[in-house]
């Protein structure tokens, strides 16, 4: 039974989650996975099935269908995810445009070391598994190496965005924002939470949590079936996507949208020398260290506060 502060840690956690969805390049599952909330959270999402929402009908049918989906988890994560996105999209594009390096350093240390701990818990490491993280790390590699491309605005586009990304959110090392961004959506979102556009978003969230319903079943089944392989993927899928937060970067060709904001299109990763040379910008290459290794200290905490809160528990 979780107390209230098990729930406003929930709340946390998902507010981390939808910090890093706001980001192209990380990805809100790599922080579901190095909060512990991982598989949880995909039962919860596989739960919300036909034979479930039929218990609604039946006498006392809300308490029943609460308990069947985790209904408290829930909405405890997706309402820290929704405070996120509300109140961070505009901050996270300032940080981005003013602070690129520092920002992208913290975050490449957040996923580098968090890879190596979902590395760890592989029960079993063989030659499947070991194919299964270069398979992932390729896909991460070549995924956030593509170009972006320019989409139609309609709703039935928005529609398929939404189931699109969603998948990517919820997959460690894919990045939802940055699948928008592939998709040509994401300044459009954007937009679209900064202004509260309803409609918009209510498309958007439909197709997102159909995408996410039929994706959490095929994923916790992997899971369950073939753990090993499955959660090498994801590792792989993480060490694949540092391509996309290498913080120095030169831009090779860029987009600008209709309200002036400018997308790089197609960047190329470059040493802190080179990154100076080519912008007139000071790399920040000691505070960029100092941040990735503040990443990797924080996940080790984290880590490790996981572990103290599991041994009380198998004590008893």
């Amino acid at each position: 039974m979780r107390s209230l502060k098990d729930y406003m840690m929930l709340v946390l956690k998902g507010m981390g989650m939808g910090a890093a969805d706001v980001v192209p390049g990380v990805s809100g599952g790599t922080i579901a996975f190095i909060t512990g909330i991982y598989e949880e959270l995909l039962s919860s999402i596989k739960s919300i099935s036909p034979r479930n929402l039929g218990l609604l009908f039946r006498p006392g049918g809300m308490r029943l269908f609460a308990e069947a989906i985790n209904l408290r988890f829930l909405l405890c994560v997706v309402l820290g995810v929704g405070i996120s996105f509300l109140s961070l999209a505009k901050l996270m594009q300032h940080l981005l445009a003013h602070h690129p390096v520092l920002i992208w350093a913290f975050f490449f240390g957040l996923i580098l070391a968090s890879a190596w701990y979902v590395a760890k818990g592989i029960p079993r490491w063989g030659w499947l598994s070991a194919l299964s993280c270069t398979l992932g790390a390729g896909l991460g590699y070549i995924i956030t190496s593509t170009t972006p491309a320019q989409t139609p605005n309609e709703l039935w586009f928005i529609f398929i965005s939404g189931a699109i990304a969603i998948v990517a959110m919820i997959l460690p090392g894919i990045s939802g924002s940055f699948i928008l961004l592939l998709l040509g959506k994401y300044h459009h979102m954007m937009t679209a939470i900064a202004e509260l556009q309803l409609t918009t978003l209510a498309v958007f969230a439909t197709g997102a949590t159909l995408g996410l319903v039929a994706f959490s079943h095929a994923l916790s089944w992997l899971l369950s079936h073939h753990r090993s392989s499955t959660v090498a993927l994801l590792t792989g899928f993480m060490l694949g996507s540092l391509n996309k937060v290498w913080p120095w970067k030169i831009a090779q060709q860029t987009l600008t949208s209709t309200d002036g904001t400018v997308t790089p299109l197609i960047e190329a990763n470059v040493l802190p020398s080179t990154y100076e040379l080519h912008t007139q910008l000071p790399a920040q290459t000691g505070w960029a260290i100092a941040l990735m290794l503040l990443g990797v200290v924080l996940i080790a905490a984290l880590e490790q506060l996981a572990l103290s809160n599991k041994q009380p528990s198998q004590k008893k």
